[in-house]
């Protein structure tokens, strides 16, 4: 299989797990992406700003301050409103899906996750050259 090439893109990873981290790191790096990592919200707050991803993944399940708060505080800001929000979750209900919609996730990616998940989620929604599909109104 040919190796996708992500070069230049910023890809935030945030996760309490730091296998999952190390793992995402290692995997993302050989595309050529930059790698920002953070253990928690309250991490990834600080450093969202800064770093300014192209495309972020959040794990839903996390102390302090979980993934669906943390997700809804960076699409309240305006700033990071068009930011691809991808969750990350064992759980892959409905309701767990409807919930990450409602906080403004982008999509949602159930663990465990295969690599071609995770590089087809970034280029999806990253290397998109069109204009991103609008919610449908009702």
């Amino acid at each position: 299989m040919e190796e996708t090439n992500l070069n230049d893109l910023k890809v935030m990873v945030i996760d309490d797990s730091n296998t999952i981290r190390r793992a995402a790191d290692v995997l993302l790096k050989k595309t050529g992406c930059t790698v920002i990592t953070a253990e928690d919200g309250f991490d990834a707050l600080a450093k969202i700003a800064v770093q300014r991803p192209d495309i972020i993944f959040i794990d839903v399940m996390m102390p302090r301050l979980n993934g669906y708060e943390t997700c809804s505080i960076i699409r309240s800001n305006p700033e990071f409103e068009n930011t691809p929000l991808v969750l990350l979750s064992s759980k892959s209900s409905f309701c767990d899906k409807a919930r990450g919609a409602v906080v403004g996730a982008t999509s949602y990616l159930t663990k465990p996750f295969s690599k071609d998940e995770l590089l087809g989620t970034i280029s999806k929604y990253t290397l998109n050259t069109e204009a991103p599909p609008q919610a449908a109104s009702a």
